[in-house]
């Protein structure tokens, strides 16, 4: 996934009411940039950090920045999260994603369930369609390992759900986890932050659901994914 505009580098300020960063710009300007990310964002909003910001398409957007990259434990982390949707399908679609390759069509955001959505859809004519839901990871507490969720995510496990159900109708459901930071070798369940979603996907690989990870090469031209991590779950 390459940006479609530099980035811009700034410092951060504060991060407030989960969608809102100041941040101060080179020249010296304090300006709010929107922060996609939902999540508690441990250990990567330090006063001070060093951050990258991308310019709004739409000039007349009220927040001109969104926060895209932060500089944490000597790595940059893409901490946006409506980013790993495409950076996994992108990657599926060029065939870097071996355990997911072979299909003919690639859909994203196709209905299914108890009104959900599945983040990716492959489908092929010769075997059944295989249903991919897509999770940012960027938590990381131990050297090297990377670590999911990084707050309680009731959402999270209505989606294991979801594909438990495929997964026992018969189906091929798959859980990709995808850490956009490149400073992890091994994934693993943070059972202390959220211990439903630990045993909802434990049920969930129970029944058949697959469950991989890929870590991302990370830079303020592209993020690209890269390689498979080992799991821990």
């Amino acid at each position: 996934m390459q940006f479609p505009a530099p980035l811009q580098r700034a410092r951060l300020i504060r991060r407030y009411k989960r969608f809102l960063a100041d941040v101060e710009l080179p020249g010296g300007e304090t300006v709010t940039a929107h922060c996609a990310n939902p999540g508690a964002m441990l250990g990567l909003q330090a006063e001070g950090a060093e951050v990258w910001l991308s310019p709004a398409a739409n000039e007349s957007r009220k927040l001109r920045w969104s926060w895209e990259l932060v500089a944490a434990d000597g790595a940059l982390v893409g901490i946006n999260t409506a980013h790993p949707n495409r950076i996994a399908a992108e990657a599926i679609a060029a065939g870097r994603v071996p355990e997911l390759a072979g299909y003919g069509r690639l859909r994203r955001e196709v209905r299914y369930g108890e009104n959900s959505r599945i983040d990716i859809l492959l489908e092929d004519d010769d075997r059944p369609p295989c249903h991919v839901e897509v999770k940012n990871v960027h938590l990381m507490r131990q050297p090297r390992l990377a670590e999911f969720p990084d707050s309680v995510t009731a959402r999270g496990a209505k989606h294991l759900r979801e594909l438990s159900k495929v997964a026992a109708d018969g189906g091929r459901a798959v859980m990709f986890y995808l850490v956009q930071r490149q400073d992890c070798t091994r994934f693993a369940l943070a059972a202390d932050i959220d211990p439903a979603y630990a045993a909802g996907l434990r049920a969930a690989l129970a029944v058949g659901v697959e469950a991989i990870c890929y870590d991302c090469d990370i830079s303020p031209q592209a993020i690209e994914l890269a390689r498979p991590l080992s799991l821990a779950i």
